[in-house]
């Protein structure tokens, strides 16, 4: 299966990709660990990528493309794949399909968790985070099994991002409009697009997800 997860910051792409690598056996892929694995793999691209990094200059689309498309060439992503914030424009997505179809690769849906802004605020602000191994927790909706011990690797320090905060989160969100929520309609006109209301508890959006998936 072949899934592109859309939704603004705080929406649960990343709670709700966790879910689905568990339940179907594929890798979410992000593009800042994609980017982070190419330069660790030493790769062509991943040395490009460095050295950009190194002089302090952006990414550009071109170089993030080839890191995703080097990163689907990999063995665990044969039967398939989650695609976590990218694409993130127009352009990245046409760039997405111009290279599915060349490797005969077909997308299965684009999911977008539908939320209302001031959610993601409240959400935000409440969010923390591993400083160990970067597992994500919320004051209210997601805490620790063990209060004060991370669940996944027995940490017991944690950092808020200095991000998360609603002045941040507002200019986030207009990022998001600007750039990333015209996908939606890209995807719509495609009819590969799935709406899961992303304002429920995270077990009943993982079940609105697998119904409109059709997982088992």
């Amino acid at each position: 299966m072949r899934l592109i997860l859309l939704g603004p910051p705080g929406s649960g792409k990343g709670t709700q990709a966790e879910r689905l690598v568990l339940k179907k056996n594929i890798p979410q892929l992000s593009t800042g660990n994609m980017l982070r694995s190419a330069v660790s793999a030493g790769t062509e691209v991943g040395q490009h990528i460095k050295t950009i990094m190194d002089s302090g200059d952006l990414v550009s689309d071109d170089v993030v493309n080839a890191a995703v498309f080097d990163r689907i060439d990999q063995p665990d992503c044969v039967n398939g794949f989650i695609l976590d914030g990218y694409p993130r424009t127009l352009v990245q997505a046409a760039a997405v399909e111009e290279m599915l179809a060349k490797k005969n690769i077909i997308l299965d849906a684009a999911v977008e968790l539908s939320v209302d802004d001031n959610a993601m605020v409240e959400r935000i602000e409440g969010r923390y985070a591993c400083s160990s191994c970067g597992e994500v927790y919320h004051e209210t909706l997601k805490k620790p099994r063990i209060r004060g011990v991370c669940d996944k690797c027995r940490g017991v320090n944690f950092k808020h991002r200095p991000d998360d905060n609603a002045k941040a989160m507002s200019r986030r969100l207009q990022i998001y409009y600007k750039e990333t929520s015209p996908l939606i309609g890209y995807y719509y006109a495609k009819k590969k697009l799935k709406i899961i209301d992303g304002m429920g508890e995270p077990d009943t959006v993982e079940k609105e997800i697998a119904n409109a998936l059709h997982i088992q």
